[in-house]
C-alpha cells in the first residue's frame, strides 16, 4: 500500500515539474531566482523523471506488489 502511494506522489510531482518545463512558468522563475540558477529545470531531465516515475507504476503494477 505505501509502495502505491509513493508512486502516485513521484507520478503527480513529475507531471506538475513537466508542466512547469514546458509551460515556462512565470510563478516559478520570478519566485525561486536564485535557486532556479543553481537548479534549472530542463525539458530532458523532466522527461526522464516522469519516463522512470511510469517505469516505477509498471513494475508495481507488473509484479502485483
Amino acid at each position: 500500500m505505501i509502495v502505491k502511494i509513493i508512486f502516485w506522489l513521484l507520478l503527480v510531482d513529475s507531471l506538475i515539474v513537466n508542466y512547469i518545463a514546458w509551460s515556462k512558468c512565470e510563478a516559478y522563475f520570478s519566485t525561486f531566482a536564485l535557486f532556479r540558477r543553481y537548479f534549472p529545470i530542463t525539458k530532458g531531465w523532466t522527461i526522464w523523471y516522469l519516463v522512470l516515475s511510469l517505469f516505477i507504476g509498471y513494475l508495481i503494477y507488473f509484479y502485483k506488489i
